[in-house]
């Protein structure tokens, strides 16, 4: 039983729509990290944490835990999501015209142990003028992401003018490497 430890409802959406069966149970998990950690190694070390909030006796029964964190690293430096306007507004500004990354760590923790990876894109945004960040936050729609904006959003359509590596892990979980791990634990789409 393949059990989602997210709140995320792009995550949920995601495993749904790659024809997962899941329950979600989200724990409550200290999202602090190591001041020394390397800004690139931040989600898949939260991702991980989120997992360890789960026993190991509750995985014997078959369960397997899912858990992923992401993050946006410009610079070398984390954008969490927003705390207010001129927060995003600040977000939105340093992203303009830059590559940036988007990291995704993924936990899955199973009976066999935990196993934890990270998928890392390049996103890079077109300048943005402050119509278009002002029009953006008036919205309300960067506050709840990471780095102010989502990729999948109009926006962020008009907004990312290149992507190398996997979309799905800029939208919050590498659909294909869940699936081809889940499937190396015997859990198959529908």
């Amino acid at each position: 039983m393949l059990i989602l430890a997210s709140g995320s409802p792009r995550r949920r959406q995601l495993l749904a729509e790659a024809g997962l069966a899941f329950s979600v149970e989200v724990r409550p998990t200290d999202e602090a990290w190591p001041a020394h950690l390397p800004a690139i190694e931040v989600a898949p070390y939260l991702a991980a944490q989120k997992a360890r909030a789960w026993q190991p006796a509750e995985l014997a029964d078959g369960r397997i835990v899912l858990t992923a964190d992401t993050t946006v690293v410009l610079g070398g430096h984390i954008l969490n999501k927003p705390a207010d306007a001129a927060e995003a507004w600040a977000m939105l500004q340093a992203l303009s015209g830059q590559t940036h990354q988007v990291v995704t760590g993924v936990a899955l923790y199973h009976a066999a142990g935990l196993e934890c990876w990270a998928e890392v894109a390049q996103v890079t945004f077109k300048p943005l003028s402050e119509a278009e960040i002002e029009a953006y936050i008036a919205t309300g729609a960067p506050m709840d992401k990471a780095g102010a904006y989502g990729i999948q959003d109009g926006f962020g359509m008009r907004t990312v003018t290149r992507i190398e590596g996997d979309y799905y892990a800029i939208v919050g979980l590498p659909v294909a490497s869940v699936c081809q791990r889940l499937a190396a634990l015997g859990i198959r789409p529908m």
